[in-house]
């Protein structure tokens, strides 16, 4: 059975002018999106099958991500259901010639595990395994109570 940390996955998307507005700061859409094919993954990851969003639980963008820098996506699974998996996921703008980052923007999505024919499947059991799987899904559920 996978563990919370197998489900870990870290991303990196160089903001390029074509993903900015008017203001030269990623266009919230665009995190959106790296945010959901991440957690798509983790999901995946979990399940061992195709997972679709379901359900976006609050999304807060806390700070812009400004082009030329890196937005960095974090996602992981935390818990698991039937059918549907929850995944924790948070953004990060970090600089590239200094590595400095900070925290943008924090959301819970959840996916449903889906067979050949689009219909809900079952996934397994989530396992905690060490040290750091109990503090992902502790930090995870702490935030998610807030919700």
């Amino acid at each position: 059975m996978p563990s919370v940390s197998d489900t870990y996955i870290e991303n990196r998307q160089r903001v390029q002018p074509t993903h900015t507005n008017n203001y030269s700061a990623a266009h919230g859409g665009n995190i959106v999106k790296w945010m959901d094919e991440v957690g798509a993954m983790s999901a995946m990851r979990h399940a061992g099958e195709t997972c679709v969003t379901a359900r976006i639980n609050q999304l807060d963008f806390e700070r812009p991500v400004p082009q030329g820098d890196t937005c960095i996506v974090d996602s992981y699974a935390y818990a698991a259901g039937k059918t549907s998996v929850k995944v924790r996921l948070r953004a990060y703008r970090e600089s590239p010639r200094t590595g400095e980052r900070e925290q943008t923007t924090d959301s819970y999505f959840v996916f449903v595990a889906v067979d050949e024919q689009n219909n809900p499947t079952q996934v397994p059991d989530l396992t905690v395994e060490s040290d750091r799987c109990r503090e992902l899904r502790k930090s995870a559920r702490e935030r998610d109570d807030e919700i």
